[in-house]
């Protein structure tokens, strides 16, 4: 862990900062702070950036509600750019948009986890907003119960794909599967952050050691056999 000390402000007393979503990994906005902005983020767990239009600290979320919730904080290899990992409400960015970065310079063929946030915003808005027609709203309908017979069926599905070594289909199930998932998640109460914080705890950690060959396992003894007394030969 260095020290606030050790950073490398530029000329103007500046140094740049990127603002990361912790969940997904998107890459939010990028702005600047000055020492004070530094210390006031540090303190309050909450981003303060300057402005160098307007030559002035900004609170981000002070005025929109867009408020960026520190995670953690890291600074780059030369110490004079910063990383920091927040909860974003909101939008980060003016226009409305969740990042400042949405002006394509190539298309992009690669998809990832953010998509299971896409999804998640989608069935939340399905269940605040019920809308006629809608799959996710149907099951929010018939409740638990049907939510987990559908998680039970495409569970079922899922092993029949695999066992037919059909990876199409294992591909589709296993993506029916997460659906489902993320809609019992909803359904509970749950969010799939908190899901992230028990997998990052268990991260480390030794497995049970009766998953483990090379741990020792005790073995049954044989009991011994007791002798037998002659009986004479009498029955």
């Amino acid at each position: 862990m260095i020290k606030t000390e050790e950073l490398k402000f530029n000329a103007d007393g500046l140094i740049p900062v990127i603002a990361q979503d912790a969940l997904t990994g998107e890459v939010l906005m990028q702005a600047f702070m000055n020492k004070q902005s530094l210390e006031l983020t540090l303190k309050e767990k909450l981003m303060w950036y300057y402005s160098r239009s307007r030559q002035a600290l900004w609170n981000k979320g002070a005025t929109s509600g867009h408020y960026q919730h520190v995670v953690g904080a890291y600074a780059d290899c030369d110490n004079d750019s910063l990383l920091f990992k927040v909860l974003q409400d909101g939008a980060a960015c003016h226009t409305g948009s969740r990042s400042c970065f949405f002006n394509k310079l190539t298309e992009n063929n690669f998809a990832n986890y953010e998509i299971l946030f896409t999804m998640i915003k989608t069935i939340k808005d399905r269940k605040l907003n019920p809308k006629e027609g809608s799959y996710t709203t149907y099951l929010f309908e018939k409740g638990t119960d049907k939510i987990c017979k559908k998680i039970g069926e495409e569970a079922s599905e899922t092993i029949i794909a695999v066992k037919n070594k059909d990876k199409e289909e294992i591909k589709n199930e296993i993506s029916d599967l997460i659906y489902h998932l993320l809609v019992l998640l909803e359904n509970e109460g749950v969010e799939l952050n908190e899901v992230f914080e028990v997998l990052s705890a268990r991260e480390g950690k030794p497995s049970d050691p009766k998953y483990n060959k090379n741990s020792e396992q005790k073995q049954k003894q044989p009991k011994p056999e007791h002798n037998k007394k002659s009986d004479g030969g009498k029955k």
